[in-house]
């Protein structure tokens, strides 16, 4: 069968080169890809906005299995297309991804189907919604409505701080069309969980837990960024509480989602809050989180692509899904100012030195090709992931890796998984 990976990013640099252990693949492609992926698939200059073009090339290549990376071209109905076509692509459809699309219709379907968040408040109203900050008293969180990139939510110390993150997205625009609408809502206190799960919209399947570091800086300080690193599994993440977690938010979705007529096929990714009264939903995603996938993918034992199939096909509850009992941690290295402004074409030095070197991986995110070096393009740039008999050991192998990698301006957070073995 051949493989079609949509996006270029760390992400799929992982599903990727998971979807190269599957006894069902004869060959993938990636469009655009990057060049860490295109050692294990033959990477198509077509972007992962161009749905068209992609769903030719699907037509074309008689691609057997599309997975979509990115949550953009899921939002832009990029399911719906590829299915009118008869391919089997693994995503939900355009009705479906609205629940990554906007965060107001994520939290009125929480609160419609009594599922544990945060309480809150959506506006679409500059003045009222600063009038409403006004009222409350800080930390307070707000959020835009739509797809920002992982960078749409401001944690607010104070109320000026929050007025301040509503000015930014509803008056400067600086999401676009994705600040229309603000959600404001109560601060929750507690420890993140990431909690992905395959469901075919009557079977759940969930994955193992994993923790993403969010903000550039050490001591979860400075702005958000897509994900500073990552590790799996959480130690909070009892089986009691994966039982609590699957009957109260997990189960509940997906039936929400039927009841709303957007039934719901693929990877949902709930951020969880684990806080004194239990577990809560803080936001959904409609895909693999990144890096979240990097450290999941390189736990699972199981061939991803029949899970993948029964996703599509409806039959789920025929899986059994394995992992290896190892943990991962995961390191982002970055471009020096991101996630503000930074600069490209950095020549990365130290690569060759980790090739097939065991427990370790490094996933390509913002890279390229330039007269025959790879160098940096984009933001975050290399995701190292380390595996190890537990946290303590992955993470001391992950951070000797990345000290054999270098380009000017590097950055990385030194204390990514620092919580787990505390």
């Amino acid at each position: 069968m051949k493989v079609l990976v949509i996006g270029g990013g760390g992400r799929e640099h992982s599903l990727v080169w998971k979807i190269a252990q599957s006894t069902e693949v004869s060959k993938i492609f990636c469009a655009p890809g990057n060049p860490g992926i295109s050692e294990l698939a033959e990477c198509i200059d077509i972007s992962s906005d161009q749905t068209s073009l992609l769903c030719e090339f699907a037509v074309k290549e008689d691609i057997g299995l599309t997975v979509v990376g990115p949550e953009a071209p899921l939002v832009d109905g990029i399911v719906d297309l590829f299915s009118k076509h008869n391919l089997k692509v693994f995503g939900p459809d355009q009705k479906a991804a609205i629940l990554e699309d906007s965060k107001v219709f994520s939290k009125l379907l929480l609160r419609k189907h009594g599922i544990p968040t945060a309480d809150f408040k959506c506006f679409d109203d500059h003045n009222q919604a600063r009038r409403y900050v006004l009222s409350r008293e800080a930390p307070i969180v707000v959020k835009a409505d739509g797809l920002s990139k992982g960078k749409g939510v401001f944690v607010c110390k104070t109320n000026d701080e929050a007025i301040q993150a509503i000015d930014s997205i509803m008056n400067d625009r600086v999401f676009g069309n994705a600040g229309d609408q603000v959600v404001i809502e109560e601060c929750l206190t507690g420890e993140e969980v990431s909690l992905l799960a395959f469901t075919d919209g009557r079977t759940i399947v969930p994955m193992e837990s994993s923790q993403d570091h969010k903000t550039v800086y050490d001591g979860d300080k400075g702005p958000n960024t897509g994900g500073m690193g990552a590790y799996s599994p959480v130690p909070i993440m009892t089986s009691e509480l994966y039982s609590v977690v699957e009957k109260e938010i997990l189960v509940p979705t997906v039936h929400a989602m039927n009841k709303e007529g957007r039934p719901y096929k693929g990877i949902i990714y709930i951020g969880l809050m684990i806080t004194s009264v239990g577990p809560m939903v803080l936001e959904f995603n409609v895909r693999f989180g990144d890096p979240e996938a990097q450290v999941i993918l390189t736990r699972m034992k199981s061939d991803i692509v029949p899970i993948m199939l029964a996703t599509i096909s409806g039959g789920l509850d025929n899986v059994d899904l394995e992992w290896h009992p190892q943990a991962s941690v995961c390191v982002v290295m970055a471009s020096g100012g991101y996630p503000g402004q930074y600069d490209n074409g950095r020549e990365i030095k130290g690569l060759d030195s980790l090739k097939n070197q065991e427990g370790i991986s490094v996933f390509h995110a913002g890279t390229k090709s330039e007269n025959g070096k790879v160098v940096t393009n984009g933001g975050r740039v290399l995701n190292i992931v380390a595996c190890g008999g537990d946290i303590k050991e992955a993470q001391k192998k992950v951070y000797e890796a990345v000290s054999k990698i270098s380009f000017e301006g590097a950055h990385y957070r030194r204390d990514i998984a620092d919580k787990a073995i505390k």
